[in-house]
């Protein structure tokens, strides 16, 4: 039994029946004309949620990505140093002295799963430092995500390749030059890196890196210019934080501020959240607090999935796929 006929047969219920329907309700979108806009937050790239995550990018049925900075980085991080991270089933387990053992290997621990420093954080840094520099030189800017996309289209680091590029959701977005906001990018690995490199003079200009609200105006131009033939864009976050909080408030800005009134609330809503309901944080929001933002409509398609989004992701894009 593939995928979708699993959850077709077997998904009727509670969070399994709100997974079937808000997949379902994501293809409906689709087949009416509409774009869907992806939000990852938390440590998807590490959970490699590339390996569908990319197909569905390949597949057009995601048109758009605002992820965090870590996120950016980390897929490619899993690109070129898969061989050579290492996992902690027991991680629960850890005393500190465990994790201080961890730290002098040089591993950085998210979860269960230990990123390699030397091999995948240095040899990162060596090759966007290049970019950085060449920029800086010669006087001009870009986002994060096009660095990112320069590097890998530019096939050097292919030598150093331990997976295959078609699990790279980064490598498949580069591919088609696929709309990209990352905000909050300083607080990352490589925005870390990129600030030293700032202090210490090997990168001048400050503004080499473009940042939030430039991705902002960005994300205004591309959400006008994509509802103008009359579709939707409709909003599949995984996670919370900046990475989903960032760009659904482009369509209040742009009718409270730039009185845009024209353009179109988002036209689907799914949030796939371990949250607590809270009506005091954005991330356990539930969906009708947005109406009151100017985000969501009354009658916009509107699904919350209170489990894992390393469980639920994966499911979802199989029964999109047709796996």
């Amino acid at each position: 039994m593939d995928i979708r006929a699993f959850i077709d047969r077997h998904y009727r219920h509670f969070n399994a029946a709100a997974l079937k329907d808000a997949a379902v309700a994501f293809e409906t979108h689709l087949d009416g004309g509409n774009k869907m806009l992806v939000t990852l937050a938390g440590a998807m790239s590490t959970a490699e949620l590339g390996l569908s995550l990319a197909e569905m990018i390949r597949q057009d049925k995601v048109h758009a990505i605002c992820c965090t900075g870590a996120n950016l980085e980390e897929d490619v991080f899993n690109l070129v140093a898969h061989d050579h991270y290492e996992r902690i089933p027991h991680y629960r387990d850890l005393t500190p002295q465990d994790e201080q053992v961890l730290l002098d290997k040089h591993f950085n621990r998210v979860t269960d799963t230990c990123i390699p420093e030397a091999e995948a954080i240095r040899r990162i840094e060596k090759a966007v430092l290049r970019h950085w520099q060449a920029a800086d030189k010669s006087g001009e800017a870009y986002f994060p995500h096009q660095f990112m996309y320069k590097i890998l289209l530019s096939g050097e680091l292919k030598p150093y390749y331990q997976v295959d590029p078609k699990d790279s959701w980064l490598m498949a977005a580069a591919e088609k030059n696929l709309p990209m906001f990352v905000p909050g990018w300083e607080d990352s690995t490589l925005g870390n890196i990129f600030t030293g490199q700032v202090i210490e003079g090997a990168v001048k200009n400050v503004h080499t890196v473009k940042t939030g609200v430039q991705y902002m105006q960005e994300l205004a131009a591309w959400y006008t210019e994509t509802t103008k033939s009359g579709g939707t864009i409709g909003f599949f976050q995984i996670g919370g934080g900046i990475a989903g909080d960032f760009p659904i408030c482009v369509v209040p800005m742009l009718h409270q501020d730039l009185r845009r009134t024209e353009v179109p609330l988002w036209g689907y809503f799914c949030q796939i959240s371990d949250s607590t309901t809270s009506y005091g944080s954005y991330s356990g929001a539930i969906p009708n607090e947005k109406i009151t933002w100017g985000k969501l409509g009354i009658d916009t398609p509107k699904f919350v999935i209170e489990s894992d989004a390393t469980i639920v992701a994966p499911l979802m894009f199989g029964y999109l796929l047709k796996w």
